[in-house]
């Protein structure tokens, strides 16, 4: 069985008998953005799929299981798949795609992710903030934090760790792409 993240957040919402209204009333987004959601995978960033995950009394990584693994969990560089991409809307090519390093394991409270980061232009590097906290470790290319009225340049094998309730964008500097690790860390 495999998936979109999209299929499940439907089949996730349907089996609490909650129409699109309801999680709108819950998580404050609008129904057709949630419609989106689930019917084209379209994520603008990790804070809405947040916010319908604690509308729907689950975690995030609950979106992104498939199959349960026992410990040690090992993903093999040549098993990595994407999972979902970020994109300010469906016409424009996704500016961030996930890559799960933690799906299967169900006990989880991090979020462990590679992401692919390519540039886009700054009007679409919207703020974002959510509760929890982000470590990052840049594997290729720069990246460009904008954290509150902050903005940091960060490159191959430097590192930086926020709290994400600040409001706060992370994306590929400049003209070229950019690939990551990340861990995120959603509070219960």
């Amino acid at each position: 069985m495999n998936k979109k993240v999209g299929e499940r957040i439907r089949a996730f919402r349907e089996k609490q008998n909650l129409s699109l209204q309801d999680l709108a009333g819950r998580t404050g987004l609008a129904e057709d953005f949630l419609c989106a959601v689930e019917t084209k995978d379209l994520y603008p960033s990790l804070g809405p799929l947040l916010k319908i995950a604690r509308a729907l009394g689950v975690r995030l990584g609950t979106f992104l299981d498939d199959h349960v693994s026992r410990d040690p969990l090992v993903v093999r560089l040549s098993e990595r798949t994407e999972e979902f991409s970020m994109h300010q809307d469906g016409d424009k090519p996704a500016s961030h795609n996930y890559f799960s390093l933690g799906k299967g394991k169900t006990d989880r409270h991090l979020e462990p992710f590679f992401i692919e980061m390519h540039p886009e232009p700054e009007e679409d590097k919207t703020l974002s903030s959510h509760e929890g906290e982000e470590f990052i470790v840049v594997v290729s290319g720069q990246v460009q934090l904008v954290y509150g009225r902050e903005t940091t340049i960060i490159g191959p094998g430097d590192s930086i760790y926020y709290n994400s309730v600040v409001p706060h964008n992370l994306s590929a500097a400049g003209d070229g792409s950019a690939s990551i690790y990340a861990v995120l860390y959603f509070p219960e």
